[in-house]
């Protein structure tokens, strides 16, 4: 999860304010002195935390609750309001026809965050390029043309031209034709002169609409330094946080974005091409302390064009197929990750975690129904009514489970089938709007 232990720990504070019988000095200096311990973990600058606990704890004591709000909501209300402006602004890279810039120390991501984000733009329905412009790592070329071909992205560079400058400069004048045009530039193992001169260089070549500062979640404290240093030399409008899925630490790249002036662009949360998020920080704090991110789970939801791939008329007349159910769990799969979906998912308040076992639980079950469904024949997956105890058996031992969980894999398509055929009444409009935002979705809804 995305800093999973700083979220397990606010969460806990926040508990404390929800369960209170009173709200008093005493429960807020004590929700304040675990908030402190959380993000000062997590690495955040030390002078941030201080100044952000001395603003919750003002506001608790000396606001008056809104209409409506009682006292505990309130001062929960104000912990998420001062973490939001404690990350920042949201993404200043907005969804048109632009130029972006990739700088940061070597190591740090770049290279895949560049196939990643001209993935993103893809999806939103933009044209995007990628121009090699480090020409400095032996491996960056072959590593960022083998990606873009991948995602089917235009790629520019020069295998063994030195001239980084010039590489983005012709780089440009090939992707012309593209909304979307992003440079990756070169990093070093520290923040040397000559890294520094090159991004001069290229920046005067490139002249782009952004140029986003690349940095490692893990990189903790020394964020503040290599933030002014990159802002000094190109000007910074925005920043990458990559791995942040991966450790607890990424505090300190967060709360290093003060030191440009600007705020968080994206942020990375997991190794495939899709992983790559647009920050928003009220979408951010809201999944952090368990208040769910509908908002992406729709957008995620989306981009699955779930209505071109299940027979919507089929659907109206009450057929739902395994092979249809087949297609929700695809989707589920097209969507990234079952841990990060869940998490999208409000958890009621803070008053439920689901922990990696029960994560595992579920992905494992998925995973042996696939698995179930591909040892069928056409006809079964068409019509699953013909599934006798006999054929169950041999399901079985194709697939390599069990009896009974071949019949627990049927009982949940029929329980789908009953729930869909309950929506009968929705127009053909209706049912699609329903596929395309929550389709993927049901997929899960009866396992």
């Amino acid at each position: 999860m995305v800093l999973d232990s700083l979220g397990g720990s606010l969460r806990g504070a926040l508990k404390k304010i929800a369960s209170a019988s009173r709200i008093d000095k005493q429960v807020v200096d004590e929700a304040v002195r675990e908030i402190q311990r959380a993000l000062l973990q997590a690495d955040v600058n030390v002078k941030l935390v201080m100044n952000l606990s001395n603003r919750i704890r003002d506001r608790a004591l000396s606001e008056k609750p809104a209409p409506g709000m009682n006292p505990r909501e309130h001062v929960i209300n104000i912990v998420y309001q001062e973490l939001i402006n404690l990350v920042g602004k949201s993404s200043p890279v907005s969804l048109e026809k632009q130029t972006i810039m990739l700088v940061g120390l070597q190591g740090s991501g770049k290279t895949t965050t560049a196939a990643k984000l001209a993935t993103f733009f893809q999806r939103k329905g933009l044209r995007s390029a990628v121009v090699c412009a480090d020409t400095f790592r032996a491996g960056a070329f072959d590593q960022l043309k083998a990606l873009c071909e991948r995602q089917g992205v235009f790629f520019y560079g020069e295998k063994g031209n030195p001239d980084a400058p010039a590489v983005a400069k012709r780089g440009l004048e090939a992707s012309k034709k593209y909304d979307v045009v992003i440079v990756d530039t070169a990093g070093r193992h520290a923040l040397e002169e000559d890294l520094i001169q090159e991004m001069m260089d290229i920046d005067a070549v490139v002249t782009a609409d952004h140029k986003l500062l690349v940095m490692d979640a893990a990189i903790g404290q020394q964020a503040s330094e290599q933030a002014k240093a990159f802002n000094k030399a190109v000007g910074i409008t925005g920043v990458i946080i990559t791995k942040l899925d991966g450790t607890a630490k990424g505090g300190g790249a967060m709360s290093a974005v003060a030191e440009t002036n600007s705020s968080v662009a994206f942020i990375g949360v997991g190794e495939t091409p899709n992983d790559l998020e647009r920050f928003e920080a009220d979408r951010f704090i809201s999944r952090l302390l368990g208040m769910g991110d509908i908002k992406t789970l729709i957008e995620r939801a989306q981009e699955t064009k779930m209505e071109e791939e299940v027979d919507v008329d089929a659907l109206m007349r009450g057929k739902f197929t395994l092979k249809d159910m087949c297609k929700q769990m695809e989707a589920i799969n097209k969507m990234g990750p079952l841990k990060q979906i869940m998490q999208m998912l409000p958890l009621g308040g803070m008053g439920l975690d689901i922990s990696d076992q029960e994560y595992q639980v579920t992905k494992d079950r998925l995973e042996k129904y696939r698995v179930i469904m591909s040892s069928m024949t056409a006809e079964e997956l068409e019509d699953p009514k013909i599934i006798t105890a006999s054929r169950v058996k041999r399901i079985a031992r194709g697939s390599g489970t069990q009896p009974e969980l071949v019949r627990e894999l049927l009982k949940s398509h029929k329980a789908m089938q009953k729930a869909l055929k309950g929506m009968r009444g929705m127009n053909k409009m209706g049912m699609k709007r329903m596929m395309k935002k929550f389709g993927p979705m049901m997929g899960g809804g009866g396992m």
